[in-house]
């Protein structure tokens, strides 16, 4: 429940009291601005409350953003301030602090229907500016065409009113549902009638975590479908994957439609996406094999090439926040600024680095029109390819770009997920003053050391593996012994990562045991979601899964000492696939389990894409 208290009585004609209850609001009336302070009180604990001067006249969807927004604790908009239960404090005490202290002239000035000028009169206004002093942040939503003021006469409010009629607050909304930057086949061929479902869930009362369970539930059916290895099934896999696609961009709109952010909602739309693709690609594989072809290999290929791909988006981002300088990346950023002064350009690039939904449009039409094996290796052709050109960007940008700051480093620390064992040998070195690009060529060196090793016959299944992948966990050690605030030192993680995957990849597709592969790439899966898990902690500023979470899945090296170790104590028969079967259970009830409890507490932050960065 919400409680709005306008400052005093409304203007006679005013839908001000209709569109706050509209908007889930009990509306009270202090008989003066000096009265606030106690009306404030008197509001339960617990509930978001609402000050507005009765003089606003402005678009219902204005007081939507400016009220009703659960991401920040304190909004507002010209003649309205809102704030959530944990900032009801610093709004009360502006508001007694405006009752010592108001403009002189300011009493008795809003019991006419139209006062004083909203600069010295518009109390909601003053409380924004008084709270924002003391240091509590104050979003102020972006309005654009939207209306919103406090008029100071008859004609002003006239004026208003006009404006106001002007513009169709609904027609605004619904294009503000939309994402203002996304991928060729999301804006063009998704997005057109995606918000129109989005709408129409909002108006039945549907929320965004129902929709994205939705979408969860088709893309599993249509991995069901392309499971069972008929033409008929790939194609209606074909097809619910599209559907499910749908689905996940209604579930963004229906958000930012109505406003339904959660804690929850961003778990679920953290995870999901990844969960859905991967599932898909088990779902290729099992299809394959009722039909004789074993792509195991592909769809565990497929899976660890996407992920590096985010992680070297996540890495650089997190270490490359925003420009820290004026010449940094000035090449770069000039070449960008003359190419998106040519049209094409702007979607040709986005579509180069195929974003989820061209990535989803692909995988829905050769499932449907050809075979699983024919869907993975173009899928990893045009991933492979989509990685190069966004890595070797990032490569060329990170040349001009300075030192990191503490925040990146700490946030690459994170990433990298070193255990144990590498943290001992960091915690052996001697510290000195390294060159520019020692971290990343140690992890380079160990991650190309461990996998040629494993490329060579007969050794991945015999103890030498081990001895690679202790040389890898050395390196690894090494290669975080100072903090990474080097430009390149955000190439760690998308490197440990490929280390770590691809060894379970190598291992099991050497042992050709029965069941290793499908084994490898629950392990893999397990691990992955990890990963991912850290990287919306950090997106979210609540840093790194704790120390405990980390040391107890043993870090990326001691994954690869176990899998390694495995390998030669049961390369035959059925001990390796038993032994990565338990490693991907312990590993998934771990992560899961702490994720989940991390998630649904009152300290997660709700985490929501809004950049358009491709996925």
């Amino acid at each position: 429940m919400s409680t709005a208290i306008l400052t005093g009585p409304p203007v006679p004609g005013s839908t001000l009291e209709r569109d706050l209850s509209a908007l889930g609001f009990a509306v009270r009336q202090a008989e003066r601005p000096a009265a606030v302070a106690q009306a404030l009180a008197a509001v339960p604990a617990g509930q978001r409350v609402a000050v507005v001067d009765p003089r606003f006249v402005g678009h219902r969807h204005s007081l939507r953003l400016g009220l009703t927004d659960p991401r920040f604790g304190v909004a507002a908009i010209p003649g309205a301030v809102a704030v959530l239960p944990g900032e009801r404090g610093a709004l009360a005490a502006a508001a007694t602090q405006d009752t010592t202290r108001g403009p002189a002239g300011e009493q008795g000035a809003a019991g006419g229907a139209v006062a004083a000028p909203p600069a010295t009169g518009c109390l909601p206004d003053r409380l924004a500016e008084r709270v924002e002093a003391e240091g509590t942040p104050v979003h102020r939503p972006e309005l654009g065409t939207l209306v919103a003021t406090v008029p100071a006469t008859g004609a002003e409010r006239a004026e208003a009113a006009a404006a106001v009629a002007a513009v169709d607050d609904e027609a605004v909304r619904l294009r503000s549902a939309v994402k203002s930057r996304d991928g060729f086949f999301t804006t063009h061929l998704v997005s057109p009638y995606s918000r129109y479902l989005a709408r129409w869930c909002a108006h039945r009362g549907l929320t965004p975590n129902q929709v994205t369970t939705a979408s969860l539930l088709t893309a599993l059916v249509a991995a069901g479908c392309a499971a069972t290895g008929s033409r008929g099934g790939f194609v209606a896999a074909g097809l619910l994957l599209l559907f499910s696609f749908v689905l996940d961009c209604a579930d963004g709109q229906l958000a930012r439609y109505s406003l339904q952010y959660s804690t929850l909602g961003a778990w679920l739309d953290a995870t999901f996406d990844r969960a859905k693709e991967y599932a898909f690609y088990a779902g290729l594989a099992l299809g394959a094999a009722r039909g004789g072809d074993d792509v195991w290999a592909l769809a565990l290929g497929a899976m660890v090439l996407q992920t590096c791909r985010h992680i070297v988006d996540f890495a650089f981002n997190e270490a490359h926040v925003a420009p820290r300088g004026a010449s940094a990346g000035a090449v770069s950023a000039a070449l960008t600024g003359r190419l998106d002064r040519i049209g094409w350009t702007v979607w040709a690039r986005r579509m180069v680095v195929l974003p989820i939904g061209e990535r989803w449009a692909l995988i829905a039409l050769l499932t449907a029109l050809t075979t699983p094996r024919t869907t993975l290796v173009v899928l990893l052709v045009a991933s492979g390819l989509a990685a190069c050109y966004t890595t070797a960007g990032r490569l060329l940008r990170s040349r001009r770009l300075p030192a990191l700051g503490q925040d990146a480093a700490r946030a690459l620390v994170g990433l990298a997920d070193n255990g144990p064992l590498a943290d001992a040998v960091a915690a052996a070195h001697t510290p000195i003053r390294r060159p520019a690009l020692a971290a990343p060529l140690w992890a380079l060196a160990g991650t190309a050391a461990l996998l040629g090793c494993l490329l060579l016959p007969g050794v991945a299944g015999g103890w030498a593996a081990v001895g690679a992948a202790a040389l890898y966990a050395l390196c690894a050690g090494h290669a975080l012994a100072a903090e990474p605030t080097r430009p390149f030192d955000w190439l760690l993680p998308p490197l440990f990562r490929a280390g770590e995957y691809l060894t379970v990849l190598l291992i099991a597709a050497d042992s050709e045991v029965n069941g290793a592969l499908p084994a490898a790439f629950c392990l893999v899966a397990a691990s992955a979601y990890h990963h991912y898990d850290t990287v919306y902690r950090l997106r979210g500023g609540a840093g790194s899964p704790p120390h405990w979470l980390v040391t107890a899945a043993s870090g990326h090296e001691g994954r690869i000492l176990a899998v390694t170790a495995a390998a030669a104590l049961w390369s035959a028969g059925a001990g390796l696939t038993a032994a990565l079967s338990v490693l991907a259970g312990g590993l998934a009830l771990l992560v899961l389990g702490e994720s989940i409890r991390f998630w649904i507490s009152s300290q997660a932050p709700a985490v929501h894409d809004e950049t358009g960065e491709p996925a």
